[in-house]
């Protein structure tokens, strides 16, 4: 019963959220459940399959521009097809599935920093080509972001709509968006990895001299891993040009991608729970900061003596990573594992055993009522 209310009640606390809480925090909410789709596809890379990626940033860039230009209308300084924002988002993610495909053939052949400097490589060239491409991204100004639609409803702040006598603009339509999302790309991560495939993903990364022994095609399992994991962040890029209605090349630079590495490390490698409490975590820390900067002690506003909200944000994150490093290797979910494993009664055997490390075992059955 407990564990089904671990559940229940913080579902509860998010479906009524939009009633209760101001704007700033739905539009964090919002930007932090992009950031966990992008984080979750990057775990499962990193974590699952044991492939280093620096390149996150730039299938965020696919799946963002590509979303602005396919659903975008066209004007004297940028072009768009105006298909709907549904079919937009779907070539979006689809893009940067591909996209991470075409790089696969190099990552096979390739492992651990070399693979991860290899990815820089997309980084740079992304930024080349969206600065250089102004029809479709608008160079260094950017360009703004259509609104979403799906099956003709908006999301945007008309038609107006009222429930229970709270007006649901924008913020609080994406908010909805953004919980059904992250659960779609939880559940479908979560089924993956205890797929067969997952299991075969996480052969590769033990060992892929093993895995190809038991039968595992390493390459094309690496390659499915890049699909994957790009798509995520290709979903993750659309979901980020909502949040702020306007995307530039520079919002997609290398410190984005350092920044979804730090989500997946702070949260624990191998753990999508993880993935998630990182994202939200490194996500909404400069974002609170940023609010209540004049509040708090050696942060200040734009402007100001203090340090910017981004770079205290920066700093405490990195004073993260290295605590996690050293006293918690498995992140946010060792800390969590830690605080729920139950602890055993007194004066019991099993007390007895995790004490000592010799507790007697139950025998065990060995064939039919035969006892050892």
């Amino acid at each position: 019963m407990s564990r089904t209310l671990r559940w229940i009640v913080p579902s509860l606390v998010l479906i009524v959220a939009p009633f209760y809480v101001e704007e700033f925090w739905l539009r964090t909410g919002f930007a932090i459940c992009g950031a966990v789709v992008g984080a979750i596809g990057l775990n499962l890379l990193l974590g699952t399959a044991g492939q280093l990626s620096l390149a996150h940033s730039f299938f965020l860039a696919v799946g963002a521009i590509s979303y602005t230009f396919f659903s975008g209308s066209g004007s004297d300084e940028v072009s768009g097809l105006g298909w709907p924002p549904l079919l937009g988002a779907l070539v979006g993610v689809l893009l940067a599935g591909v996209a991470g495909l075409a790089f696969s053939p190099i990552a096979a052949r390739l492992r651990g920093i070399y693979l991860g400097v290899a990815s820089l490589a997309l980084v740079f060239v992304g930024q080349h080509v969206l600065n250089s491409w102004t029809s479709v991204t608008g160079g260094f100004n950017g360009r703004s972001v259509p609104d979403f639609s799906l099956f003709g409803f908006s999301f945007a702040d008309t038609p107006r709509l009222v429930l229970l006598g709270v007006p649901f603009r924008e913020s609080e339509r994406l908010w909805y968006l953004g919980l059904v999302i992250v659960l779609g790309a939880f559940l479908f991560a979560r089924n993956l990895v205890r797929s067969r495939p997952g299991l075969a993903l996480q052969a590769v990364r033990d060992s892929e001299l093993a895995a190809s022994v038991m039968g595992v095609n390493v390459q094309r399992y690496k390659a499915g891993a890049f699909l994957v994991s790009s798509a995520y962040g290709g979903l993750a890029g659309v979901m980020y040009a909502l949040s702020i209605g306007s995307i530039a090349p520079e919002s997609f630079g290398l410190f984005v991608s350092i920044q979804y590495l730090a989500m997946v490390v702070l949260g624990g490698l191998g753990s999508l729970g993880g993935a998630v409490a990182g994202a939200v975590f490194v996500t909404a820390l400069p974002l609170v900061l940023q609010r209540y900067s004049d509040a708090l002690p050696l942060v200040s506003g734009a402007g100001g003596d203090g340090l910017a909200a981004g770079e205290a944000a920066r700093y405490l994150y990195g004073l993260a990573i290295v605590l996690v490093v050293l006293f918690q290797p498995a992140g946010l979910a060792g800390f969590a594992h830690l605080v729920r494993r139950r602890k055993p009664q007194r004066g019991t055997i099993n007390e007895d055993a995790d004490q000592s490390g010799r507790g007697h075992r139950r025998p065990r059955a060995v064939g039919r009522g035969v006892q050892q």
